[in-house]
């Protein structure tokens, strides 16, 4: 099974999570390539849309992220990564990306 990329203009919206406590990581984007260097790797490749480049999660920091599983949703158009995390997913240092938290009204 393959993702639509031509839904999202060659790019596919992707969620990664922590196999082990489900938390959300973070959301970044894959092109074709990426997709494919991630299937081959077992490791996030991602498409990174300000510098317009591919890049490897990690590989600069060495909180690589090793994918224990890959699901597209019903669409074909967005993509769930479960990786085992060697570190912060956050460039921030932080576990995940998602931690500013937004009060909801009363």
């Amino acid at each position: 099974m393959n993702p639509d990329f031509k839904k999202g203009n060659g790019l596919l919206p992707t969620v990664v999570t922590d196999a082990n406590t489900k938390e959300v990581l973070m959301v970044a984007w894959m092109n074709e390539e990426s997709f494919k260097k991630t299937k081959e790797t077992k490791e996030t490749w991602f498409w990174s849309r300000s510098r317009q480049e591919l890049w490897h999660k990690g590989g600069t920091s060495g909180n690589v992220q090793r994918v224990v599983r890959m699901a597209l949703d019903c669409d074909l158009d967005t993509l769930l990564v479960e990786v085992i995390p060697n570190g912060p997913a956050c460039h921030t240092g932080a576990t995940s990306c998602f931690f500013n938290e937004i009060p909801l009204e009363k």
